[in-house]
């Protein structure tokens, strides 16, 4: 899969954690990728260029669509931030606007690319409790589900004849970046317990699956839709620190109360809703398609990210 050195393949919003790690094993598998980007200039490795976009309108790099074999739309802001009118706006106009834009540049495309790959995420489910949330789970309520429906809202109302397979994204396990690197810092300053009451649910996918993942979209013409891109195992928040603790060798830690939580995240300028709440998303599409997990327990996915020497 891949293995044609004349793929190319396009990444929006491709210079983050799971950009880099995508673009590299893209490459790795004998593919091009070119990174569409605020700053180009700062991409620079052997198979990877760079073209400049602002995420919301049309320019040179709309030129770079023609003929290619597959677009992955990674673009959106980071919501580790405070939820204020103005963050929220550019939260909901980063992902919706990247949509219409690219859209409209495969409208223009000759020769368009055969697939749209679009990140979105499980948060759309909201604080789902206990309850499984499949690809045909409702939305939940509030903030996170409202941007993630409009996001996925604006790839359903795309006109461009293309294939689109639509990502819900769980918790990406990488060392060299993302959430958990900041979890393994804390973890490893002997503070890893549990976030509030510990019973809201982690799902998470490793990195090495997930571009896995990206790359069977590319190839198999049969995935379209909306997936979980989520690994079989979620775990209450509790069970999955003392995972990481357990990986990283580490002792028991005491919790961390939600009081300390909300007033951690106000110092820090990000949301307690990041931390305190949870869903517990079940990637069913994907293993009703056979889709094989080199990384399926959370234990053997921690032990990978983090050898014993």
């Amino acid at each position: 899969m891949m293995n044609n050195p004349s793929l190319h393949v396009i990444i929006a919003g491709g210079s983050g954690l799971l950009g880099r790690h995508l673009a590299a094993g893209l490459v790795a598998a004998g593919g091009r990728v070119t990174v569409l980007s605020r700053r180009p200039g700062q991409i620079d490795a052997d198979g990877i260029t760079g073209a400049e976009w602002d995420g919301h309108s049309l320019g040179p790099w709309a030129a770079c669509l023609e003929g290619a074999a597959a677009v992955i739309n990674l673009t959106g802001k980071n919501v580790d931030c405070r939820y204020d009118a103005a963050a929220l706006a550019e939260i909901n106009a980063s992902r919706v606007d990247s949509v219409r834009v690219l859209d409209a540049a495969l409208l223009a495309c000759r020769q368009p690319p055969p697939v749209l790959i679009q990140a979105a995420s499980t948060a759309i489910y909201g604080d789902a409790g206990n309850q499984p949330c499949a690809e045909d789970t409702p939305a939940g309520d509030g903030i996170p589900p409202e941007t993630c429906v409009r996001w996925e809202a604006a790839v359903a109302a795309m006109r461009a004849p293309v294939r689109r397979v639509v990502l819900r994204i769980s918790f990406a396990l990488a060392t060299d970046g993302g959430a958990l690197a900041r979890l393994e810092r804390l973890t490893r300053c002997f503070l890893g317990g549990a976030i509030g009451s510990g019973r809201q649910w982690i799902s998470w996918i490793h990195i090495a699956d997930l571009v896995s993942l990206i790359r069977r979209a590319i190839a198999d013409p049969t995935m379209a839709g909306i997936y979980n891109a989520t690994a079989p195992d979620p775990r209450p928040n509790a069970d999955f620190m003392r995972a990481l603790r357990r990986a990283l060798g580490r002792p028991w830690a005491p919790p961390t109360p939600a009081l300390a939580v909300h007033l951690g995240c106000w110092l820090m300028r990000t949301e307690p809703v990041l931390a305190l709440t949870g869903r517990r998303a079940i990637p069913q599409r994907l293993l009703g398609e056979g889709f094989a997990f080199a990384h399926p327990d959370l234990d053997q996915a921690l032990a990978a990210l983090y050898p014993r020497r």
